[in-house]
């Protein structure tokens, strides 16, 4: 970053921190040091857009490591069926963000557990978590659409196929978790995400306001 988005990414970051709660679960002794990281990284995808646009929540919840959440779901003879899953984090609808630390501290090629869960926020500005964010002024939806379908679609067939991905497996789940992995790519390995959908990279570039 120039000088000038490290100044703008401090005081993003530091707004987050005076709006936003960081808050212990389970245990979890939260340093100065450790709700910094977790500002700084939650303002990388909002550095060009301003803090405005995480005003659906107020909350950031911090557990050590993966935490079980529960899953309800309706399979397609129509029975509801319920269970437990360990995430590293999980964006609520219509509440807080939820993160692992052990994940935070990371070293995956490519992964972002913040990142991925303040993209999901950005994905749900219009109600809905689907891989389409509310667009900014002069994208084209219909480019958005076809760039995220194919490539979606490429993403799907690599892990039907059992092939190596570029990113994530995680992103064949659903357009939305796509868009929130691509996100994760966007920010820590552009130039991989560049090289492999362009098109994607250019779309983010557009949305993001910004070109890693």
């Amino acid at each position: 970053m120039s000088d000038a988005e490290k100044a703008r990414l401090r005081d993003t970051a530091s707004l987050f921190l005076h709006e936003k709660a960081i808050e212990p679960a389970r245990g979890v002794t939260l340093t100065d040091a450790m709700r910094a990281r977790i500002a700084c990284e939650a303002a990388i995808p909002v550095l060009n857009l301003g803090l405005d646009y995480y005003h659906a929540f107020y909350s950031v919840i911090v557990y050590n490591e993966a935490f079980l959440a529960r899953d309800v779901y309706r399979d397609n003879a129509g029975v509801i069926h319920s269970g437990y899953s360990a995430r590293a984090g999980e964006a609520w609808l219509r509440g807080p963000v939820v993160i692992s630390w052990e994940d935070v501290i990371s070293r995956s090629h490519g992964y972002n557990v913040i990142i991925h869960e303040m993209a999901h926020k950005l994905d749900m500005l219009d109600g809905a978590a689907n891989g389409r964010p509310p667009m900014q002024w002069g994208m084209d939806q219909a480019r958005w659409t076809a760039a995220f379908s194919q490539a979606y679609t490429d993403q799907t067939d690599r892990v039907a196929a059992g092939q190596q991905t570029v990113i994530d497996d995680y992103a064949a789940t659903n357009p939305a978790e796509f868009f929130a992995v691509a996100s994760e790519a966007f920010f820590e390995v552009p130039r991989l995400l560049e090289s492999t959908w362009p098109d994607v990279y250019e779309q983010l570039v557009l949305y993001y306001k910004q070109r890693p």
